[in-house]
């Protein structure tokens, strides 16, 4: 059976890439840590991750091609021993993908939650007005811009 796109319209130009991105957030549904994404305002977001016994040396946040990663590696303490061990201590690496214009602004830990501020820039866009050139009409000679021109051929 065939799967069909979100993205297959022809009015949706570019927007291939985001079904990709899609599928790949899909497979990565793993619950350790759990976190809440918190909307400050129209161009703010935080997430929270909850990290308890973790300390800020055992935490690694990386931005790279709009994905943000967090990773978490408490150290083994040999010197311990436990009766009883029932707070996780296990890594954990959890991964957001960041959409264009979106950046990490800041991070920090707190009370056992980590806490990432991540903002969008209010970036104004331009009104541009595309110029129409004069072409040519039924002869399907195509102008090409910066190449040479070639003709078509009607079979």
């Amino acid at each position: 059976m065939s799967r069909m796109s979100l993205f297959n319209s022809p009015l949706l130009l570019g927007f291939d890439q985001f079904e990709r991105t899609l599928d790949r957030i899909g497979k990565t549904a793993e619950g350790y840590p759990p976190y809440n994404i918190e909307q400050l305002s129209d161009n703010r977001l935080r997430i929270t991750l909850a990290v308890a016994g973790f300390a800020r040396e055992d935490l690694e946040i990386v931005v790279e091609a709009n994905q943000l990663s967090i990773r978490g590696r408490q150290k083994e303490q040999a010197e311990r021993i436990f009766l009883h061990r029932g707070i996780a201590a296990r890594q954990f690496q959890r991964s957001f993908v960041l959409a264009d214009g979106l950046e990490v602004s800041g991070a920090e830990l707190a009370n056992g939650l980590l806490s990432i501020d991540v903002v969008r820039p209010v970036i104004e866009q331009p009104v541009r007005t595309i110029p129409i050139r004069n072409g040519t009409a039924g002869n399907g000679d195509v102008a090409v811009t910066g190449g040479t021109a070639r003709k078509e051929q009607n079979s």
